[in-house]
C-alpha cells in the first residue's frame, strides 16, 4: 500500500467475512472464547478436536455472520497421519484457509521431580503438532497464492519462570515440560515467521497468562493474583481483542512476534 491508496477502514481491517479460520482445541476454555471471536468477525470457523463429535457440537455452538455455517472436523495434533486427513478434510469442507490458531493442548501437568521422561516427551510432543500444522497451512496458502496467517499459542511461561511460593504447600508446582514446551513454541514463531514472510504468510505467537479456569485451586489463584500489577487474573474474553488482531489484515505488518496477554506479569 502506498500513501495514494484508499485507507482500508478499522471495520475493515478487522473483518473475516469470506475467510475460514482452523482452531484446534477451539472447545476448550481459552480455545472457545479464540474460536468465538473469529466467528463473530464473520469468518467461517473449521473446529478440530480429537472427539468428532464434540467438534461437530462445538462449531454448531458458535456464533454465525450473514449466514456462515462452521465446520468440525475429528484431529488429534499429537498424531501426524491424523494431522494429514484433519487438515485436508477442513480445506475441502471450507473450500480453503485463511488463518490457523494451533491452540490444542495436552500433556503431562507433572512437576520437575515426579515428570517422567515420557511425560516431558508428551509435552513436547504438542511442539511438533504445531509445527507439522504450520507447514501445511504455509503449503495451502502458497499452493493458493494467498496470504495466511498462522498464531501458535504460547504462554506468559515460556518467557518467564513461575514463582515456587504461589503452588507452595497446595498443587505441584508448574510443569516443567509445559515451560519447555512454550519457550519453544515462541522461538519456532520466530524461526517459521522469518522463513515464510516471502510467502505471504505471517507467524505470531499469542501468550496468554494468567487464566486459570474455574477448576483451579482457589487459594493459589489468589497468590497468583498478588504477582500480578493488575492484581486480578485474565478472562478468556480478553483473549478475544489480540485474537483477532494477528487473525486479520490488522495486522497484516505483525510477523514473528510474541503478544503477550498477562496483566502485566511480565512486565516485573
Amino acid at each position: 500500500m502506498t500513501g495514494n491508496d484508499e485507507q482500508p477502514t478499522i471495520q475493515q481491517l478487522f473483518d473475516l467475512t469470506g475467510r475460514a479460520a482452523m482452531v484446534t482445541g477451539a472447545s476448550g476454555y481459552l480455545g472457545s472464547a479464540i474460536a468465538a471471536a473469529l466467528a463473530e468477525a464473520g469468518a467461517t470457523v473449521v473446529v478440530s478436536s480429537r472427539d468428532r463429535e464434540r467438534a461437530a457440537a462445538t462449531a454448531a455452538n458458535l456464533p454465525t455472520v450473514n449466514g456462515t455455517a462452521h465446520i468440525g472436523v475429528q484431529l488429534d495434533h499429537k498424531d501426524e497421519d491424523s494431522i494429514q486427513t484433519g487438515f485436508a478434510e477442513a480445506i475441502e469442507r471450507s473450500g480453503g484457509l485463511d488463518v490457523l490458531f494451533n491452540n490444542g493442548q495436552g500433556g503431562s501437568a507433572d512437576a520437575w521431580n515426579d515428570i517422567t521422561a515420557e511425560g516431558f516427551n508428551g509435552q513436547l510432543a504438542n511442539a511438533t503438532g504445531y509445527f507439522l500444522l504450520a507447514r501445511l497451512m504455509r503449503d495451502h496458502a502458497v499452493e493458493r497464492n494467498q496470504p495466511a496467517s498462522i498464531v501458535m499459542i504460547g504462554s506468559m511461561y515460556g518467557v518467564v519462570a513461575s514463582y515456587p511460593d504461589a503452588y507452595e504447600g497446595l498443587v505441584p508446582a508448574s510443569s516443567v515440560g509445559y515451560h519447555a514446551l512454550k519457550g519453544g513454541v515462541i522461538h519456532m514463531t520466530r524461526h517459521l515467521a522469518a522463513y515464510w514472510a516471502a510467502d505471504g504468510v505471517r507467524v505470531n505467537c499469542l501468550s496468554p497468562g494468567p487464566f486459570p479456569s474455574e477448576k483451579a485451586n482457589a487459594d493459589m489463584v489468589e497468590r497468583l493474583k498478588q504477582k500480578n500489577p493488575m492484581k486480578r487474573m485474565g478472562l478468556p474474553y480478553e483473549l478475544k481483542g489480540p485474537a483477532l488482531l494477528l487473525a486479520s489484515d490488522a495486522g497484516s505488518y505483525i510477523t514473528g512476534q510474541n503478544l503477550l496477554v498477562d496483566g502485566g506479569w511480565t512486565a516485573w
